[in-house]
């Protein structure tokens, strides 16, 4: 588990506090700005009545059949932001308008009812077939958007015409262009034309209704992160690493080569890069990967490897090929390493 003793000195008096007696509002914080910006692109494209309304929770959301969006209540403060960044990478501005652009397109559908109609249900699937959140993707599939990090709109129609909506949405995206021969092209151009048809159309729906707000939330921050994260740090921790790291860093066979610097801190060093492109590509989820690379420094650490700088880009790309390898089997598997033989 990824401990406390890296937090700021000044979110430390926050740890123990209630998040819902921090006094936590979207308005007049640093995420509004961002909010602005949504309803500006939504105004950009036609969208002259859909403003869906937003509220801080527990994470990005949308609650189902309710146009209404959630956002992290980390994101309202710059102490929290940097607890949140010390503990699961924070989001960057470009982020925060993904996530924004793909809850917009749940609001959308369901402000609108689109799920309701044939030609929805043609195009992406029965609004109602289960949610697993161990999906098994098609990389690569051309019947899908890529949007969030990962193959995201395959897990379900919902969020297949969530990612579609928000890649339409996302200024300069040429999606006409980027996607041209694909199968996601007829969902693309139907979201434009929905859009031209309603954009000065009042939706059926227009407010919705929340889940859990911000000043509904009594368990503390640091329960928040323990809660968040403790599964995926134990899962991560129990891995046997010692073979293959020993494989990808090799000590000197001659007494005379002296080792450089610390594997550890190499993969301090591009432990973000490495969570990112590994869930972009493998679509596991983030906190997971990233429990597994801080699984890999620390035990790096422990074991007193090192690199070479002749070879650290080799070791670097051993480093993201064995993380890449793990989240694979993860994904297909529900486990990084297989427990029996099969």
């Amino acid at each position: 588990m990824h401990t406390f003793e890296k937090t700021p000195p000044e979110v430390e008096e926050l740890l123990l506090r209630p998040i819902k007696d921090l006094g936590l509002k979207l308005e007049g914080s640093s995420v509004e700005k961002f909010v602005q910006q949504l309803y500006r692109e939504l105004d950009q494209k036609g969208l002259k009545r859909f403003r869906p309304g937003c509220y801080l929770t527990d994470e990005w959301g949308c609650p189902s059949g309710q146009p209404i969006i959630g956002i992290p209540f980390y994101l309202a403060d710059p102490k929290l932001a940097a607890l949140e960044r010390a503990m699961n990478d924070l989001e960057d501005e470009r982020e925060i308008m993904m996530y924004l652009r793909h809850e917009a397109g749940h609001a959308f559908n369901y402000a609108y009812e689109l799920y309701k109609t044939a030609e929805w249900r043609d195009l992406f699937g029965p609004f109602r077939r289960p949610y697993h959140d161990d999906y098994e993707p098609v990389p690569f599939s051309r019947k899908f958007v890529r949007h969030i990090a990962g193959w995201y709109a395959q897990k379900h129609p919902d969020e297949d015409f969530a990612e579609t909506f928000a890649v339409w949405l996302t200024p300069r995206s040429g999606w006409r262009t980027k996607y041209r021969g694909w199968g996601a092209l007829r969902k693309l151009r139907y979201v434009d034309r929905v859009a031209r048809r309603v954009g000065d159309v009042d939706p059926p729906r227009v407010r919705g209704a929340t889940d859990v707000t911000v000043d509904e939330m009594e368990t503390t921050i640091a329960e928040f992160y323990r809660e968040a994260r403790q599964s995926d740090a134990d899962l991560a921790a129990s891995l046997p690493l010692d073979v293959d790291l020993k494989e990808i860093f090799p000590k000197p066979r001659r007494a005379r080569l002296r080792p450089g610097r610390s594997a550890a801190d190499l993969v301090a060093e591009c432990g973000k890069a490495i969570v990112d492109r590994v869930t972009y590509w493998t679509g596991v989820r983030r906190p997971l990967i990233k429990s597994l690379v801080e699984s890999i420094e620390r035990r790096l650490r422990e074991l007193d490897l090192a690199t070479e700088a002749s070879r650290e880009r080799a070791d670097l790309a051993a480093v993201t090929a064995y993380v890449t390898t793990l989240a694979m089997n993860y994904l297909v598997r529900g486990e990084f390493i297989a427990t029996e033989e099969e």
